[in-house]
């Protein structure tokens, strides 16, 4: 900014002439308008947006009112602005939002949804810019919970791409309704918008901070993935004497060596390939021949592969022998691994069983 001012060419700028040494007589706001001017017509980039509504209403309103500036005022204008800028040694945000921001991390989650819903008590705040910026698992329950004339207004108020996903989350019948209820929305008028939008706002901070990031069941579920076959066994057997929907619910988020037929895509076999190292593969590959479903994985494979690379598998595995069961187990969860990580970084995308396993 400082080094487009310094570039100043002749401009005709709206303001009354001031008399000599008049810009003492000019208030901040005049000098504000004249700088911004100034930037617009050297083309400079102003972040003007970024200012809060009633500051970007004042200066329009005030270059509105003015009508020419002449050069010893535009230059005394320009060196005074310099002159602060020069003398700034540290800024801050601006506005609660943006030291909570500034903040993130450092402060505790109970001060910072307190200070958050001082900030939204504000005349001028809109709730709608906090929520929309919510991921989606946090507004699906909020969703869930509230009326189909509330969820029709959440829906509508948020972009099209994430209405999309929370809508698909609720059951049929019930985002019928809601889409329904939004050809009714037309005729709200904001205040009530924004009060519903206030009140959401206070429900997600009122939920109490989690502890975990993932559910349950992908917890337990992503424990059972790597450990021995004989305690997931056990473990699940024993969920489901406590708790058969629970247990459930886990296997279905369990995805090991013997899943691969039903969620690992024929053309992405290759891929696994790639990603880890042969003899590794080798070793769970081996080791699948002593049962019935890690050998029908360990076909699914071999069968995906180009002729050469699978007969070249097959001489090692033929080679390799006999494999302990924690040799094996440590290979095949190498396998799942290296799969997770594929997913992860979006080289393919897993299929989700649709049958009780």
């Amino acid at each position: 900014m400082a080094q487009a001012l310094a570039r100043i060419k002749p401009v005709r700028i709206a303001a009354p002439r001031p008399q000599s040494g008049a810009v003492t007589h000019l208030t901040r706001r005049q000098k504000a308008a004249v700088i911004v001017r100034l930037m617009l017509a050297e083309g400079s980039p102003l972040p003007l947006a970024t200012l809060p509504e009633a500051m970007q209403a004042e200066l329009a309103q005030q270059i509105g009112r003015m009508r020419l500036v002449d050069r010893q005022t535009l230059q005394e204008v320009v060196t005074e602005f310099l002159g602060e800028l020069e003398q700034v040694g540290l800024s801050f945000p601006g506005g609660l939002d943006g030291a909570l921001e500034m903040m993130d991390g450092h402060i505790s989650g109970a001060t910072a949804s307190r200070l958050r819903r001082l900030a939204d008590m504000h005349p001028d705040a809109d709730p709608w810019d906090r929520l929309t910026a919510q991921p989606v698992e946090s507004l699906t329950p909020v969703l869930e919970a509230e009326s189909t004339e509330v969820a029709a207004i959440l829906l509508s108020k948020l972009p099209v791409p994430k209405a999309a996903l929370l809508l698909g989350k609720l059951p049929g019948e019930r985002a019928r309704r809601v889409a329904f209820a939004m050809s009714r929305t037309a005729n709200v008028d904001p205040g009530t918008v924004r009060r519903i939008g206030f009140a959401l706002l206070g429900q997600l901070d009122a939920a109490p901070p989690k502890a975990f990031e993932s559910g349950a069941v992908e917890r337990v579920g992503a424990i059972l993935n790597i450990a021995p076959e004989t305690t997931r066994e056990a473990v699940l057997q024993g969920l489901d004497a406590s708790d058969a929907g629970f247990a459930e619910q886990v296997r279905k988020a369990i995805f090991t060596f013997i899943h691969l037929p039903a969620r690992l895509a024929p053309r992405d076999v290759p891929k696994l390939t790639r990603a880890l190292d042969q003899p590794t593969l080798v070793t769970a590959l081996a080791a699948a021949a002593d049962q019935p479903e890690r050998a029908a994985a360990a076909e699914f494979v071999l069968a995906n592969l180009s002729q050469r690379m699978a007969q070249a598998l097959r001489e090692s595995i033929a080679e390799r022998g006999r494999v302990r069961e924690r040799d094996a187990e440590q290979a095949m969860n190498s396998v799942i691994a290296a799969i997770r990580a594929l997913e992860r970084d979006g080289e393919i995308t897993l299929s989700q069983e649709e049958e009780d396993r």
